[in-house]
């Protein structure tokens, strides 16, 4: 009897589907070279990393010292009955892996503060590195490693009903930062020469009303800009009347009620408006950053940077590349795709001058010039308005000197006080552990002298940081006891979510990761970030 034939493993396009249509292939590809370490897994650890390797990671590495208890069984899935006394790390490896078998899976039976004191080296290979439930001192010092090593770190946390995820990275760089809103790239106020030479050959005056109401709002506001100007002094409309003017006069164009592409032309009137050349303040900063300045040993953003900014000066005249690209509106076919070529040649010409300079800034300083591929330069350059670099102050710096008015706003703030106050007593319970040697409320004993013990320590940091005198909510400190350092499934997933979440953000280097201390208040079901 022949042997049933093994099912045909998923073809990873369609095992991503779904989410190769928000990341694309580049996005997952660099999924696939990733490589990521988590310290320590307990709920919190083992949902970040099942949400990874769901997502298609390539490698993972599970530290984590302590064995299978009773008390995992009621708050991680990734364990059962079958393990108790069983290495953790193996234990949710093993189910890890059955979630997904391309993903390459080993774990290391160590307690991740001895890793983190006696062999710092070992981050070294990593692409991202997930610290979950570590205390302060612990974090302090990975952070350093890390720092040293330019290894991506994420810090998460759960506890009882609160948690946190903190990013820890010198410098992170967006191409892809994808923002919810942006303006379209149209140059409606500002057309270069085959534009308005487009522009010019269409008749808004037109007797034939099938062409007057498939002429496109592009066209329409371009040659509309053009005429204002020239009976302005040049000048488009910048005062609230002008403005309201030139919508009248758009108006007036219109020959028939079904017209909706002067529809369309008085709704998108607001493009014309907007400041020429460079009005992001974001990349107007990237511009003039000192990282532009660049060398041997920069990045190959900063390379691309350093030659946006010569394509800006020059050939651009004042305007990043054209990102290429046309929104749907009510056009003839034939104009629509005529259009379209026009703003995609335009998009390729600009792209083929910054790729030339990338290659001349390359051999300036002494690199490869074919070592920044055409993909990456052609992706920059479409992108090239929306750009991002991130900056993380580094842990030791915001727990030993926090912005003292941001600390002091939050605390005076209704609205941030519960958030501030969980942000505050999280650190202070590690200095209780530190002091001694359990966590307040973690076994039984006398409630209210653990309560009391928790405030002491609390106001004491509180004075360290410079923040004297500033109460935190009696109810916060007593829930803290009440906890007793346990970590919630709920609260795990959610936090979990959140920083696989961030992971991913950082890893495709695709949205922009949150800046900040992210703070879950799961007693009013409120996530509020922190900048300190």
């Amino acid at each position: 009897m022949a042997e049933p034939k093994a099912e045909p493993k998923p073809e990873p396009k369609t095992k991503y589907d779904r989410q190769l249509r928000i990341w694309g292939e580049q996005g997952q590809s660099a999924l696939e070279k990733a490589s990521i370490c988590l310290l320590n897994c307990g709920p919190t650890g083992s949902e970040t990393l099942k949400n990874l390797v769901l997502g298609g990671i390539g490698s993972i590495t599970v530290v984590d010292g302590s064995k299978v208890e009773n008390g995992d069984l009621g708050n991680n899935f990734m364990v059962s009955e079958s393990n108790l006394g069983q290495p953790k790390a193996k234990c949710v490896c093993a189910f890890l892996q059955e979630l997904n078998d391309a993903v390459k899976a080993k774990f290391i039976e160590e307690h991740p503060v001895t890793l983190i004191e006696t062999n710092p080296s070992f981050f070294s290979q990593f692409t991202v590195v997930i610290a979950t439930q570590l205390v302060e001192a612990s974090m302090v010092k990975l952070d350093r490693i890390c720092r040293d090593g330019n290894v991506m770190l994420i810090f998460a946390r759960s506890y009882g009903l609160s948690g946190f995820v903190r990013i820890s990275v010198k410098e992170h760089t967006v191409i892809e930062s994808k923002p919810d809103h942006f303006l379209d790239d149209l140059r409606l106020n500002n057309p270069w020469p085959e534009l308005k030479k487009f522009t010019e050959s269409i008749d808004l005056d037109t007797s034939d009303p099938v062409a007057h109401k498939h002429t496109p709002y592009i066209l329409i506001l371009v040659k509309m800009a053009n005429d204002w100007a020239k009976t302005h002094s040049g000048k488009l409309p910048s005062t609230r009347e002008e403005k309201r003017e030139f919508k009248e006069l758009i108006k007036a164009k219109t020959i028939a009620p079904d017209e909706d592409n002067y529809k369309e032309a008085i709704e998108a009137s607001f493009k014309v408006f907007a400041p020429q050349g460079i009005s992001s303040s974001n990349l107007k900063r990237i511009l003039d950053d000192p990282c532009s300045e660049v060398d041997s040993c920069s990045s190959d953003f900063w390379v691309m940077v350093a030659a946006l900014k010569e394509f800006i000066a020059n050939e651009g005249g004042g305007e990043a590349p054209l990102e290429g690209s046309i929104p749907d509106m009510t056009s003839s076919t034939e104009i629509y795709i005529n259009l379209q070529k026009l703003y995609q040649a335009k998009a390729e010409a600009d792209f083929i001058i910054v790729a030339q300079r990338v290659r001349d800034i390359l051999k300036k300083i002494g690199r490869d010039p074919l070592s920044i591929s055409n993909d990456l330069i052609k992706s920059f350059c479409k992108n090239a308005r929306k750009l991002t670099v991130c900056r993380y102050k580094s842990i030791e710096e915001e727990f030993n000197s926090p912005i003292l008015p941001e600390m002091q706003k939050y605390l005076a703030d209704e609205e941030y006080s519960v958030a501030v106050g969980f942000y505050i007593l999280l650190r202070a319970v590690d200095r209780f552990s530190a002091n001694y040697n359990a966590f307040p409320g973690q076994f039984d004993g006398a409630m209210d002298e653990e309560i009391s013990r928790l405030k002491t320590t609390a106001v004491s940091l509180l004075t360290d940081l410079g923040c004297n005198g500033s109460p935190l909510p009696e109810d916060l400190i007593n829930e803290m006891c009440r906890y007793g350092a346990a970590e919630l499934h709920a609260v795990a997933a959610y936090i979990g979510g959140v920083a696989s979440q961030e992971v991913i953000k950082l890893i495709t280097r695709q949205f922009v990761p949150m800046s900040g201390t992210f703070i879950f208040n799961g007693i009013d079901h409120k996530s509020q970030l922190l900048s300190l």
